[in-house]
């Protein structure tokens, strides 16, 4: 149906110049051009993702906990990783016990309130974590003062803390027990961000398959996955 320009109605969707599409186009192909000359960073790090991988499933299959956090865009990452876990990710297998932090906004907001946005997430890891649990915490700068008290809390707490950030040093993975720093703009680092919380599902359920079945756990049902 050919759409019909109103009487008084401006219309709008018609061309636009071909030098300003032109012009888009060179911003979009530089984005992608920062990733590709980031992700040899990423994969360097992949030894450093198995080893936390493998340590993260036996963990969760021996009845630990992951705590993540992060603020803006790596609270979402943060709450990713935690919904694969929960939830799946590649296949039918045990839930694994993942909160986000960040997720609780009533207690979120009370901390704040209370104790300052510094301690919005330490105080919830000292309340939810119990030794041999971990601590991940995603950040593009590596500054953020409320990340590096719940990393400060984790190590007071007897947990394992790692650190997924932009470019290093930066006081984030210096407070962690371990840390992977990613060079790059925001944007390009949040994008690795992603990738890395997918490595890590990958392989936390490389290391739950290879594990003795839960007495306690359901036959899995087999339904395809929706993509969202």
């Amino acid at each position: 149906m050919t759409p019909v320009a109103r009487p008084g109605r401006r219309r709008s969707g018609g061309p636009h110049p071909a030098g300003r599409v032109d012009e888009i186009t060179e911003v979009l192909s530089a984005h992608v051009d920062r990733l590709d000359r980031a992700l040899p960073a990423l994969r360097a790090a992949s030894p450093t993702f198995a080893r936390w991988g493998e340590d993260l499933g036996r963990r969760l299959v021996a009845g630990n906990r992951l705590l993540a956090a992060g603020n803006g865009g790596s609270a979402a990452e943060a709450q990713h990783l935690t919904a694969e876990l929960v939830g799946r990710f590649d296949g039918d297998r045990r839930p694994l016990s993942a909160i986000a932090l960040h997720a609780d906004t009533s207690s979120l907001s009370a901390i704040g309130n209370d104790y300052g946005f510094a301690q919005v997430y330490a105080r919830q890891v000292r309340a939810h974590g119990r030794p041999g649990d971990i601590l991940i915490t995603f950040s593009t700068s590596g500054r953020s003062e409320n990340l590096v008290q719940a990393a400060v809390a984790a190590t007071e707490m007897g947990m394992t803390s790692w650190a997924v950030t932009g470019p290093g040093p930066n006081p984030l993975a210096e407070a962690c027990t371990d840390a992977v720093c990613l060079p790059g703009d925001t944007a390009t680092v949040q994008e690795m961000h992603l990738a890395v919380l997918h490595m890590l599902c990958r392989a936390v359920e490389r290391v739950v398959a290879d594990a003795p079945p839960d007495p306690g756990e359901r036959m899995p049902v087999d339904r395809p996955r929706v993509v969202s």
